[in-house]
């Protein structure tokens, strides 16, 4: 796990961690070949990208999913969630170091957050 990482470091690890899910997504449901999307997951790669570049709490945060406040429109909110309970059980799998890595950092961030309330 990476300490003190940059708000850009921060952007790109989630955005990679985002990429993966939906790679993995697309694969197993819409039945597309490796490293290509199908126009749908397409469209919400690009989006997810559009709201982690404009994010204002990058530097104070870990991923989207510990964040108070949801950018995303609800269609495509919902679309992000059912990628993430499908494909997060699955990364562990795929992708395991990545997958602890980002449990750890969730599991963390969560903590700080319950204790600041």
């Amino acid at each position: 796990m990476r300490k003190n990482l940059s708000t850009a470091d921060k952007r790109e690890r989630e955005k990679q961690v985002v990429d993966l899910m939906i790679a993995l997504y697309c694969r197993k449901k819409h039945h597309t070949a490796k490293e290509q999307l199908c126009p749908e997951c397409l469209e919400l790669r690009s989006y997810s990208h559009l709201r982690s570049d404009h994010c204002p709490f990058m530097e104070s945060k870990t991923f989207c999913s510990n964040c108070r406040v949801h950018c995303y429109r609800p269609e495509m909110r919902e679309r992000i969630r059912e990628v993430m309970r499908f494909s997060g059980p699955r990364m562990l799998l795929h992708h395991p170091v990545m997958a602890v890595d980002h449990m750890i950092c969730s599991m963390k961030e969560k903590k700080k957050l319950k204790g600041e309330q």
